[in-house]
């Protein structure tokens, strides 16, 4: 089944135009990396896909149905759509504003209705399986960019959501933390649930994603399967995401080296 479908959308801030004239197509069930370097239009879409932002031209339609301010004027539509739709931002401090982390990861079960029971052991679980139950009485403000990243992607888990759009997912965390996440990804609902990632970590890719969809200047340059996009240096070259380090040797000659953009 198509789930998602971006058809000749452009997005424009103020003056300064993000997407022109994309077209991308999701089907359920796929891992999808939306890889590209700062400034390409990956964070862009994902707020598309999520109905918080909406096209200047163009349509973004969800299971084959518009995502427009008016559908989701609608309080049902609404509801539904976030309950299955789940979106974790690359600034963790955009979403956390809750005195706690317990309440942090409990507000959105809370405004789908679920009981107080429920709503604790989901809480726990989500904690647990992220690894920060050690976190549960402390401000969310005041934790380390990492504990809020982590903590953030456990506020959307929490709701086992049918489609979880993350955006930079491992930015900002150490080396075990990273993994963690991955592994969390990689297993997520065992695999059959739809996962967007936005990135320019190539790192991870081949473990997250079956499909990479290369993005440059706000258009789709190369959708292909990871391993390929990978190999294609002269494509990795031409969008930014590997540069050359020159090197001086002893004899004085220089030369360079492409290597692969990582996150820092």
């Amino acid at each position: 089944m198509m789930l998602f479908e971006v058809s000749d959308v452009t997005y424009r801030y103020r003056q300064v135009t993000a997407l022109e004239a994309l077209s991308l197509a999701i089907r359920a069930g796929t891992r999808v990396a939306l890889v590209g370097a700062n400034g390409s239009g990956k964070s862009t879409i994902l707020r598309l896909l999520d109905g918080l932002y909406f096209p200047d031209e163009g349509v973004v339609r969800y299971q084959g149905e518009p995502l427009t301010e008016e559908r989701f004027g609608d309080d049902r539509f609404a509801h539904d759509f976030r309950r299955r739709v789940g979106l974790v931002f690359q600034n963790p401090d955009a979403q956390l504003f809750n005195p706690t982390v317990f309440d942090e990861v409990a507000f959105g079960p809370l405004q789908l209705g679920w009981t107080k029971a429920d709503v604790r052991e989901r809480v726990e679980a989500a904690l647990g399986r992220l690894r920060v139950a050690h976190l549960r009485d402390r401000v969310p403000q005041r934790l380390s960019g990492g504990e809020k990243k982590q903590v953030a992607l456990a506020s959307v888990l929490v709701m086992d959501p049918d489609v979880l759009l993350l955006d930079e997912p491992t930015a900002n965390l150490d080396p075990r933390s990273q993994s963690q996440v991955i592994d969390q990804l990689v297993g997520w609902g065992d695999g059959s649930k739809t996962v967007v990632t936005a990135t320019h970590d190539l790192g991870s890719l081949e473990d997250i994603a079956d499909r990479c969809c290369v993005l440059d200047g706000g258009a789709v340059v190369a959708d292909r399967a990871p391993g390929e996009v990978l190999a294609d240096e002269a494509l990795l070259d031409r969008t930014n995401l590997i540069h050359a380090h020159r090197h001086r040797h002893g004899s004085g000659l220089t030369h360079s080296h492409p290597h692969l953009h990582r996150l820092s």
